[in-house]
């Protein structure tokens, strides 16, 4: 689907039914492509037994607490 910002402004209910629909949403302004609205999915959701931290406590690692969460993180500060 494709919306202008007026659309947006006025006629939010159906983009947010497209998004409803998982269609994605291309924001033109002035008749140039601005970004694109994306539905959020339930599949990027995970489970909390599949998080690498789940069961940290009792395993045997030798590792500080600190650098494993360092290591967890390190993805997520990269990108900035």
């Amino acid at each position: 689907m494709k919306a202008t910002v007026v659309d947006l402004r006025y006629k939010m209910k159906d983009v947010l039914k497209a998004l409803d629909r998982n269609e994605k949403v291309t924001v033109l302004y002035r008749g140039r492509v601005k970004g694109i609205l994306i539905p959020a999915g339930g599949s990027s959701q995970q489970k909390i037994i599949e998080h690498p931290f789940f069961g940290m406590s009792s395993s045997d690692e030798s590792q500080p607490v600190g650098d494993i969460m360092a290591q967890l993180r390190s993805p997520r500060y990269n990108d900035i």
